[in-house]
């Protein structure tokens, strides 16, 4: 259990600007991970694990990406007791994003406007940091019992044409791959222009295509199988999300993350910061995702692996998405709005309804 309260933590985060409140805590994250100092922010790992695509959870409760966007702090993250972390976004060459202020908080309303644009220091410096992580070196480190899961996020490089995205992906995939326990296609940032036009039907089928014939490939060199997952948006229709459940089954995607931001902005009408371009994130979402998730579990069926993400800032709202037919769960804002209390919060929450 964390020695420092966050409530302790939080008006002082709060007082600075939200990216640098961020850049501060991954800094702390990546230092302190191993030394005393990670008392101030570790919590026991619950334990009720579960096999998705073929991965062995510790629990159902995930990081989603976007926290860590350089894989800096995977040995401070996995002391929070998470079942899986993801950190990217990942593209292929280094980029600096979109300028800055790009992070603006709504606490009125438990939330978050991102308009980062997968800043972070290319390929070779992200898998560097992976190499250099005890998580990586000896998974045992990373708590007792069962191994946490590691996924490892992919993107395009905003310079990249659309037509040629497919490119990135490819190299991103091949880069992580030897590395990674799952890797993620994020197609749903709203913050690279263009990118999600790769949700449409023709786009995403030649993405898909692609993205496993490399897959097998890299199976056979590496003498082991990584799953994919796509993550998609939460601005998407019936029709829109009955056709990325066709494209997944089809091309035998591993499993699927919903949802990312949105770019819908009702539930934020008259906050501060309310019209600045972005992602929106934490509350306010909560309810599009887990539309998204009811229409997945319907249009897939039973079994196919579905990580739910959206608003989640308590165990009842986990439990939400779990109802709404997600298999496990991932937090962002919520972190950030509750603290790393959270984690333990939403693994008891689901491992008592699992035993309920």
């Amino acid at each position: 259990m964390a020695l420092v309260p966050y409530g302790l933590a939080r008006p002082f985060l709060f007082s600075l600007d939200p990216e640098t409140a961020h850049e501060h805590t991954i800094d702390m994250l990546a230092r302190g991970a191993g030394t005393p100092l990670q008392w101030a922010w570790c919590n026991a790992r619950v334990h009720d694990p579960v096999t998705l695509a073929g991965l062995a959870l510790p629990n159902r409760v995930g990081l989603a990406a976007g926290l860590d966007k350089n894989a800096r702090a995977i040995d401070g993250l996995a002391a929070m007791g998470f079942g899986f972390v993801e950190v990217g976004t990942v593209t292929p060459l280094a980029q600096p994003g979109n300028p800055r202020p790009r992070m603006f908080r709504l606490p009125a309303r438990e939330a978050l406007i991102n308009r980062m644009g997968f800043n972070n220091e290319g390929l070779q410096a992200f898998v560097a940091n992976v190499e250099k992580s005890r998580f990586h070196s000896d998974p045992r480190k990373t708590g007792a019992g069962q191994r946490m899961i590691l996924g490892l996020n992919i993107g395009k490089n905003a310079v990249t044409p659309i037509e040629r995205a497919t490119d990135d992906y490819l190299i991103g995939l091949a880069g992580v791959y030897p590395h990674a326990d799952y890797v993620t296609v994020n197609i749903s940032s709203p913050n690279t222009k263009n990118l999600r036009d790769l949700q449409s039907d023709a786009a995403l089928d030649a993405l898909l295509a692609a993205l496993k014939s490399r897959q097998a490939e890299l199976a056979d060199e590496h003498a082991r199988r990584v799953p994919l997952f796509l993550k998609i948006a939460p601005d998407l229709d019936e029709s829109q999300v009955q056709a990325i459940a066709d494209a997944l089954q089809k091309h035998a995607i591993e499993g699927v993350i919903a949802t990312n931001t949105t770019l819908a902005r009702d539930a934020v009408q008259g906050q501060p910061h309310a019209q600045e371009a972005g992602g929106l994130s934490g509350a306010p979402v909560r309810e599009a995702s887990n539309r998204v998730i009811r229409q997945l579990r319907a249009a897939l069926g039973q079994g196919f692996p579905i990580i739910g993400v959206g608003g989640i800032l308590s165990g009842a709202d986990a439990l939400a998405k779990i109802e709404a037919g997600a298999d496990a769960v991932q937090i962002y804002t919520g972190l950030i709005y509750k603290g790393p209390a959270l984690v333990a919060e939403v693994a008891q929450a689901l491992r008592a309804h699992a035993k309920a």
